[in-house]
């Protein structure tokens, strides 16, 4: 019997060279993508965690699509410590980041319509609007020594595509080149949007990971009010607690665009309910204490991204690019081979890094490196990393 699959799902399934070669190697001593805190000894003490979820009213099932109250007031407390004000009914609960951009691309697009998503950026963006018969078309971060929006650009390409484009995603701090969009970009972008009836969609998982201060930056959209914005976060980042699969996304702008947002969110968060009562009873609790994990977690990464850029050299052919948030660096090399057989090469040595390209990079001879490692196996998967990449 041949069974119909749908064309969303028509992937290609066969692994690429390096998670073959991964395979292969088994173990892997030197593991530079580890993007999980809970596996870098970066999660909570057990105890704490234990304590947290030492929830009352567990046993009972209320549905409430946005999510309950308690859990809603937590993240808007959350916000408001960081300086950003939310409203608590404005604010969904959802099961992660990507159940948010799920609900989004079905309540702006029909199948068909387009979101424009950074390029680099998340690798994925086609994934999620796929599934929602959604095209996901890129538009270019530039980089000219520091990473920018060119919301010139933005704005030509809103007017000329018409009504089939429905949202633009931004990333910020993005992922994985941890560059926070400007107070000045941000400002163009909603003008573009509430000119062109776009909505924006800010991806702020990391934006709780700055590594240090710049009023320059806009570290959070929810503020805007002239253009209909939605901003994303969870405890998957926020609390270090992606075991947890709590998310929300705040809907923003002007009073009629919310007020119709909200009204039919409410109708697919009331379908699909998502959210477990156990963790959002616990919500409180786990912001709560997610600071002290925040501050364990940034003083590995600017201790690791500081290594990083001691170790290559300033006469080295190679470079680490900026970096302003999130957990990620990127390091450029000459691009003398290709990026798959450089991953391979590397694998050889016993480290595991990710190219560029699996972020959508143009331009060949970049790598991706996660900040989370423990410091002693940082340092050696980057000497290995350097040594051979400057060869």
């Amino acid at each position: 019997m041949n069974v119909p699959f749908s064309t969303r799902t028509t992937w290609d399934l066969r692994p690429n060279a390096i998670a073959r070669r991964r395979s292969e190697r088994g173990p892997i001593a030197f593991d530079l993508t580890e993007g999980n805190p809970t596996h870098a000894g970066l999660g909570w003490e057990a105890g704490d965690l234990r304590a947290a979820l030492d929830v009352r009213g567990a046993e009972r099932y209320e549905p409430e699509p946005r999510g309950l109250a308690i859990a809603r007031n937590a993240i808007v407390a959350h916000h408001a410590s960081r300086g950003f004000a939310l409203d608590e009914g404005s604010l969904f609960l959802t099961a992660s980041t990507s159940d948010s951009y799920s609900w989004i691309f079905k309540l702006l697009a029909d199948p068909g319509d387009v979101v424009l998503v950074p390029r680099p950026g998340y690798p994925l963006f086609d994934y999620l609007a796929g599934m929602e018969s959604v095209a996901a078309e890129h538009y270019a971060m530039r980089f000219d020594g520091d990473w920018w929006l060119d919301t010139g650009a933005i704005r030509e390409r809103l007017a000329a595509a018409g009504p089939r484009v429905r949202a633009i995603v931004v990333v910020n701090p993005g992922n994985p080149t941890g560059a926070f969009l400007s107070k000045e970009e941000t400002r163009e972008l909603a003008s573009a949007c509430a000119e062109h009836g776009v909505a924006i969609v800010s991806d702020e998982v990391f934006s709780d990971y700055a590594h240090g201060a710049d009023p320059r930056r806009q570290e959070s959209l929810a503020g805007l009010t002239n253009a209909l914005t939605f901003s994303l976060s969870g405890l998957s980042k926020v609390a270090a607690l992606p075991q947890m699969k709590l998310g929300w996304l705040h809907a923003g702008g002007p009073a009629r665009d919310v007020a119709e947002a909200c009204a039919r969110l409410e109708v697919i968060a009331d379908t699909w309910l998502p959210a477990a009562t156990p963790v959002q009873l616990a919500a409180p609790a786990l912001l709560a204490g997610a600071p002290r994990v925040q501050l364990r977690i940034l003083d590995r990464v600017r201790g690791n991204v500081a290594a990083l850029r001691a170790r290559i050299a300033a006469d080295s052919p190679l470079s680490v690019l900026p970096v302003e948030g999130g957990w990620y660096a990127v390091v450029r090399a000459p691009s003398t081979k290709s990026d798959d057989e450089r991953v391979l090469e590397l694998l050889d040595d016993g480290v595991l890094v990710q190219p560029g390209y699996f972020f959508d990079f143009e331009q060949p001879g970049h790598f991706v490196v996660s900040l989370l490692p423990d410091p002693d196996v940082f340092s050696d998967g980057v000497s290995r990393l350097v040594a051979r990449l400057s060869r």
